[in-house]
């Protein structure tokens, strides 16, 4: 089985990479980074240092000029004057109500995964394969991200099946998870975190107080771990131990 792994460069779809080569071997595994014109490029690094950290092939492209009208509706478009809300998405949709966030970039999911099927099929000609999709219980939460939940998901994959004669399968093994799971198995095989970025901001170091920070920070502690990188906010991780210093049975 040939497996085509969408990479952020986060934690979540990292997590996933470490996954798809535990399963298949690297030599059966390509992951793809879109930028999409977001406000920075520190997440697309991220995703070729995991590449290279497994030894996979990686491909990166430019599709901003799909969302060349993105920048009215999403903060995270370059072209936004909008600021990135620094609130987690709990906060946002009890201030809000549920839906819609001012991060979600139109359709963005669905656009991704119809490239990687179109990658796939040219990749791995007249072969069974997969598109990994690293999407979880967390992100569809109060419809914040609706190409996040399962049944988006689920209508892609019937979707890109039909599209590639029953080739290509979308396979999401976060998506009944939360962010705190998602860590949990990427501490069992050993995810490389420290070569990771969530923060909505490029800077040196993650803010540590925007929805993404807030959410994998959360979900550092949950594990009793302390997140390997750098943020610019002191964060309490009083309880927690280094990823380094984790055992078998910690991580267990």
């Amino acid at each position: 089985m040939k497996a085509l792994v969408l990479n952020s460069g986060g934690c979540d779809s990292s997590t996933l990479v470490g996954m798809a080569v535990s399963k298949y071997g690297a030599e059966n595994v390509v992951t793809a980074s879109l930028y999409y014109g977001q406000k920075h490029d520190k997440e697309l690094r991220c995703a070729q240092k995991i590449a290279d950290h497994y030894g996979v092939r990686h491909i990166e492209e430019d599709i901003s000029c799909v969302m060349k009208y993105a920048g009215d509706v999403c903060s995270l478009i370059k072209e936004s004057k909008d600021e990135i809300i620094d609130k987690s998405y709990a906060e946002q949709i009890e201030e809000n109500g549920e839906g819609r966030v001012g991060t979600y970039v139109p359709f963005r999911n669905g656009l991704f995964l119809s490239i990687a099927a179109a990658y796939a099929d040219s990749l791995f000609p007249n072969q069974e394969s997969e598109i990994w999709y690293g999407a979880h219980s967390d992100d569809a939460a109060g419809n914040a991200y609706a190409d996040c939940s399962e049944e988006f998901a689920a209508a892609m994959d019937k979707a890109i099946n039909i599209g590639t004669y029953g080739n290509i399968h979308v396979v999401r093994p976060l998506i009944n998870m939360n962010k705190a799971q998602v860590v949990t198995e990427g501490l069992k095989i050993s995810i490389p975190y420290e070569k990771t970025w969530s923060c909505y901001h490029g800077r040196e170091k993650a803010c540590g107080v925007c929805g993404t920070c807030r959410d994998r920070i959360s979900a550092f502690r949950e594990n009793g771990t302390i997140d390997p990188i750098e943020y610019e906010t002191t964060i309490d991780w009083t309880g927690c131990k280094p990823v380094e210093n984790l055992s078998k049975e910690d991580n267990k």
